[in-house]
């Protein structure tokens, strides 16, 4: 399949995730989406082996019975600067992206991988058309605790907890905790149930908590590799091997462009227009806009 092909299919699968303009459309829309079953990991599993192997009927599947999650996290960002159909919309891609990079292997529910790239989506959509101050993405953690303690402390108290409370039980600033709350609305949406069937599984229940060595982690910076390796492949041998010295992509300190000189038998200048002109190829592929993401963050 060439890269065109699998474009034209992303492009498909986003068109269909996307609500229809409108409050009743997106009504519809929402109760549409509802009929859709949740998955069990197994089912998780095998439409993501079918996904890698190319399978459009299982990415389908695996974005469609997960679109309820982006509803519930698109309203935590709502009147922020964007309408709750343009953060669905953007939280969507944000969900196919999540849809084609995830391992089944890791042992992991697909939602709690998945909610840092919907989140990220949104984030960088906002940025882009508002001046609302960036929720950073490694608080999804401060996220998950404040929303646990805060319910914890509803039940002792038989009240909402304030933020003081939270702070002290969570040993952090009140500053923190306001901020997290005020700009993620989680007052509002992180306890209330991801789906209209009434049960008591919140969204909290399905994000991951930084402090636990995250596994969302792992497999962000194993997609930033994957994506980098991608980009780079539009370049020469040669290129490669420079960009990689030079900013240390293999994980080794930078090289300065007159030890990579040195190491390759040429001359700094000649090494700094070999680096220019690589970063001119890269700037205008199309591979490497999949980078852009990784850079606002």
């Amino acid at each position: 399949m060439t890269e065109r092909e699998v474009d034209e299919r992303k492009e498909k699968t986003r068109r269909a995730a996307q609500p229809a303009g409108g409050i009743r459309s997106l009504d519809l829309y929402l109760h549409e989406i509802n009929k859709t079953p949740l998955l069990t990991r197994e089912q998780e599993r095998d439409l993501a082996r079918r996904i890698h192997a190319g399978d459009k009927k299982a990415l389908d599947g695996l974005v469609k019975a997960n679109l309820r999650f982006v509803v519930s996290i698109a309203k935590q960002y709502a009147n922020q600067g964007l309408s709750l159909e343009d953060l669905i919309n953007e939280g969507n891609l944000g969900l196919i992206k999540a849809a084609h990079r995830f391992d089944e292997e890791r042992g992991f529910k697909f939602i709690s991988y998945a909610v840092w790239w919907i989140r990220q989506a949104m984030l960088q959509s906002l940025a882009e058309h508002s001046r609302i101050v960036r929720l950073p993405l490694n608080r999804a953690g401060t996220l998950y605790r404040i929303g646990k303690v805060s319910r914890q402390l509803d039940q002792e108290l038989g009240r909402a907890p304030s933020a003081e409370e939270i702070a002290a039980r969570l040993n952090i600033s009140i500053e923190e905790v306001e901020d997290t709350m005020v700009i993620a609305n989680t007052h509002v949406s992180l306890d209330d149930p991801y789906s209209a069937d009434k049960d008591d599984t919140a969204l909290v229940d399905y994000l991951t908590d930084d402090a636990q060595a995250a596994p969302d982690e792992d497999t962000y910076v194993s997609a930033l590799s994957d994506d980098l390796e991608r980009a780079l492949g539009t370049l020469s041998e040669r290129e490669r091997l420079i960009l990689s010295l030079y900013f240390g992509l293999g994980g080794d300190e930078p090289m300065t462009l007159e030890d990579i000189g040195k190491r390759l038998s040429l001359t700094r200048e000649r090494i700094r227009q070999i680096k220019e002109k690589a970063i001119q190829r890269l700037r205008h592929s199309t591979r490497a806009k999949f980078l852009q993401g990784y850079m606002e963050n």
